[in-house]
């Protein structure tokens, strides 16, 4: 599933792509896909709207529309957002295009068809139960220890809760934890301080490197051209079961929290 670095990157090239654009027409190949408040219908909404920016909510795109509506986009874990240019054929497994005044398009693609492309009205507050993004003024250390605080929960899962941090997935925890040296079962509450100092500089080092390169792709992930993105290239821990640390040489380990894979050096993790 594409997280918060892969979500942003997406989200900027679509900016660069299709902010000013007013949509022509849409098509709705797979119904579920596409939903829209009560009483409406989602191509027939969409028509004609203007679009005024892109941005993103953790893992979500949103694209903000002349209406004052917003178009959220969960990408799931094979959902892509591609694209296309005049002439272009269709992109393979789209069940949503929206097509711009100009000729361009844009495709919501999806092998696994888990994505959701949803229509949400100018006052819903569709992102209420979202924690705070970890790359906002908002997430200070100071926060983040208060977030910590009475909870038992092993660090490695809170940091999954989209609750609690909005964003952050299994890659980019087990690289947070390995680069502050912790350990990824370690209750929350039990971290200390200058632990949970680390853990919060890392989170944000770890995030910023990976929208620097791009994102990451390991499985389906590709941005708004269809490239790869380059993070996967510097991973510390992820996916790497077998392999020495860096830092110490030992093995790095696979074991299995709040039942996703977690990667990370027993030696230098403690």
């Amino acid at each position: 599933m594409p997280e918060l670095p892969e979500v942003e990157t997406i989200a900027r090239g679509l900016a660069n792509a299709i902010v000013g654009k007013t949509i022509d027409s849409v098509e709705v190949r797979l119904a579920k896909i596409a939903q829209a408040p009560p009483g409406m219908r989602f191509a027939q909404a969409l028509r004609g709207e203007r679009v005024l920016g892109v941005g993103r909510r953790a893992k979500y795109v949103v694209i903000e529309l002349e209406s004052g509506r917003k178009l959220v986009t969960s990408l799931r874990m094979t959902g892509r957002l591609i694209v296309g240019k005049p002439g272009d054929p269709p992109y393979p497994r789209t069940h949503v295009a929206l097509l711009y005044t100009d000729g361009t398009r844009l495709c919501f693609a999806d092998v696994r068809t888990f994505g959701r492309m949803r229509l949400v009205e100018a006052a819903e507050a569709w992102d209420k139960d979202l924690g705070p993004e970890p790359l906002s003024c908002g997430f200070t250390p100071e926060s983040f220890l208060g977030m910590l605080a009475k909870r038992t929960t092993p660090i490695k899962a809170l940091l999954l809760d989209q609750h609690r941090i909005a964003g952050i997935g299994n890659i980019y925890a087990c690289e947070a934890l390995w680069e502050a040296g912790i350990r990824p079962g370690r209750p929350a509450k039990a971290l200390t301080k200058p632990a949970v100092r680390r853990l919060h500089h890392a989170i944000v080092d770890v995030l910023a490197r990976a929208i620097e390169m791009r994102g990451t792709s390991v499985d389906d992930y590709v941005d708004a051209d269809g490239l790869q993105g380059g993070f996967q290239n510097v991973l510390a821990v992820y996916g790497k079961l077998g392999s020495p640390c860096s830092r110490c040489g030992k093995p790095i380990v696979r074991t299995v929290i709040a039942q996703r894979g977690t990667w990370w050096c027993r030696n230098c993790q403690r």
